[in-house]
């Protein structure tokens, strides 16, 4: 193993959580090493006050990031595995994936509420378009108006009651060490999660063998099928944030278990598919629940989604 590594990161307090978590596990592995933290400013960090559906594009979090890799002036990338375009610059690879925190979606409400007993009318932030159309879907009474910013920000606006409550994901709290007592779990039945959330992805140069073997130790394989079969699922449909996507996969008696949902942005229709299959077959789980999904209505979603986005230009 290399003596020196340099890892490429965000600056948000989140995406150094991680990189952290990263770089501890690879110093009690190898203390000799030195590892050196180089932060990226990407696109996406830049802009903070237009919702991320109407920026538009792939890679906001990671582009700027993956050219420092290619250019050599990081070894290694430590990414939020629901930032990463499921199609990667030549030359660079997803090769280590660490065991997944939570996937799932939490509600913040100011008084502790869950979704079911949120009063009639309550504003609830969240700037993603797969969490609104769910909610929409759920609880059509609710108003939803865009928030973003990092976790911190979240949770200071919602204290100073600009809303009623927040829709986050329960990984991020975790990573923060945030102890939130308002934490309300949103079953998965309710609102599906993000592709790869609660997943990290390491990404290296694909001729870097050494850094490969050497970190092979951080990987872990059921996280990987998990997410082998969501990215899969991503990428039959080529989604990017303008269209209410989501999958989720687990694993259930030594089974993949696989739900997945294409909605409009209003959540008036909301498509979605559950299925079973083996470990060995996990992207093309993905793929078929896709393809069913375009068959039964997702393709003209998806059409009317991207065609009224480019009439907007």
């Amino acid at each position: 193993m290399r003596k020196i590594i340099r890892v490429g990161t965000r600056g948000s307090k989140l995406a150094l959580a991680q990189t952290n978590w990263v770089i501890a596990k690879i110093k009690e592995k190898y203390p000799e090493i030195t590892i050196e933290t180089q932060i990226i400013k990407t696109k996406g960090d830049k802009i903070l006050d237009v919702p991320l559906a109407k920026v538009g594009g792939k890679g906001l979090f990671v582009k700027e990031i993956e050219e420092a890799l290619l250019r050599e002036e990081i070894d290694l990338a430590v990414h939020s595995m629901k930032d990463v375009p499921t199609e990667l610059p030549q030359g660079l690879e997803i090769a280590i994936i660490p065991k997944r925190e939570s996937p799932f979606d939490v509600l913040i409400a100011q008084n502790g509420d869950d979704l079911s007993s949120l009063p009639k009318g309550a504003c609830v932030g969240t700037s993603s378009l797969r969490r609104g159309a769910q909610l929409r879907a759920y609880r059509p009474d609710l108003k939803i108006e865009n928030l973003r910013g990092n976790l911190d920000t979240r949770l200071r606006k919602l204290n100073e009651g600009l809303y009623d409550a927040i829709i986050v994901a329960e990984a991020g709290l975790i990573r923060l060490g945030i102890n939130e007592p308002r934490v309300r779990r949103i079953s998965p039945e309710i609102m599906l999660p993000a592709i790869g959330q609660g997943a990290l992805a390491i990404e290296v140069r694909a001729a870097d063998d050494e850094l490969k073997e050497g970190l092979s130790f951080l990987h872990d394989e059921e996280t990987a099928v998990c997410v082998a079969a969501e990215r899969a699922f991503l990428a039959t449909l080529e989604g990017g944030c303008q269209v209410p996507l989501a999958a989720f996969a687990r694993i259930e008696n030594a089974e993949l278990s696989f739900e997945a949902l294409i909605a409009d942005p209003l959540g008036e229709r909301i498509l979605k598919e559950k299925t079973k299959g083996p470990l060995s077959q996990a992207a093309e789980i993905g793929k078929e629940v896709a393809l069913e999904l375009l068959g039964r209505g997702g393709r003209e979603i998806l059409d009317e989604v991207y065609g009224s986005a480019q009439n907007g230009r």
